[in-house]
């Protein structure tokens, strides 16, 4: 913070273990500079053993809140003094706001990813029909509370590990009406069948990881596929299924959508998701 900077000027950011990755500040600029609003928005870099004490600095530092990604969204739940229902059912917080000396906590993953899926396939594409969920950690709680709101009438939870799938299936079952069921990868091919969308809610694929080894033989032709992950933009599941003329839809979507009640939230503007925004997140990928 510079001493040029006003004192109306309005503060947030990103936290997360690395930071660099991240495209938040290029989209919350990008809505800054569009508003004309006094605002900034910038990366923070946080150890995760000095989580608490640094969250603690920011909201003493003035800032409105901060968005929350990797690996600190279960430690963000934990010191939430209030949390929303999303962020509840999830286990997980990605938005904390700074308010009157409490730290309010929130998830906009689950609705974030489901406008997402509506806005590429369609609000009716998943109603009544079965969904399968790759993972089970956070990003995969948030999945299966997305895929539940699209009304999916069934959700298969397929991980490396079983016993993780299980554990998310029996912790959330409670907290949807679709039926949850829990599979390893050897079971993909039976998982698989009958399947009208399939999410991609691992880490697998992502710049500097390696990609992530599924067959789609078994994939349903008219099933859509989605990848969470957004960097690169194109994944090699997402490349794959456009060869075999799978609906797709990268995870570029999401994190804007996840991003507007945050910025609302930091800056008391309701910003849209558009066209030139995606274009520009797209050039900043690049």
């Amino acid at each position: 913070m510079t001493g040029a900077m006003r004192e109306k000027t309005k503060l947030a950011g990103v936290i997360g273990w690395p930071i660099s990755h991240s495209l938040s500040p290029a989209l919350h600029n990008f809505w800054l500079k569009q508003h004309g609003i006094d605002g900034v928005y910038l990366p923070v870099a946080i150890k995760p053993e000095e989580f608490s004490r640094a969250v603690a600095a920011l909201g003493e530092a003035g800032f409105a809140g901060v968005n929350v990604t990797v690996p600190h969204k279960e430690a963000a739940f934990a010191i939430s003094d209030l949390r929303d229902e999303r962020a509840e059912a999830a286990g997980a917080v990605n938005l904390l706001l700074f308010r009157n000396g409490r730290i309010e906590g929130r998830n906009t993953d689950a609705d974030g990813l489901a406008a997402s899926l509506k806005q590429s396939l369609g609000a009716d594409f998943l109603r009544g029909a079965l969904g399968v969920v790759l993972g089970a950690g956070g990003a995969a709680r948030a999945a299966v509370l997305s895929l539940d709101s699209l009304g999916a009438r069934e959700i298969r939870i397929v991980n490396r590990t079983p016993q993780k799938a299980a554990a998310l299936a029996s912790a959330l079952q409670a907290k949807v009406r679709a039926k949850l069921f829990a599979q390893g990868l050897g079971d993909w091919n039976q998982a698989a069948n009958g399947a009208r969308l399939l999410v991609n809610a691992t880490s697998a694929g992502m710049k500097n990881s390696p990609p992530l080894e599924l067959s789609l033989d078994a994939l349903p032709l008219d099933a859509a596929v989605c990848d969470i992950v957004y960097n690169p933009l194109e994944t090699d599941l997402l490349k794959r299924a456009r060869a075999r003329a799978h609906r797709t839809v990268d995870g570029l979507g999401m994190l804007m959508h996840q991003a507007v009640p945050a910025f609302e939230g930091f800056y008391g503007v309701t910003p849209r998701v558009t066209a030139e925004l995606r274009a520009a997140l797209e050039k900043a990928l690049a």
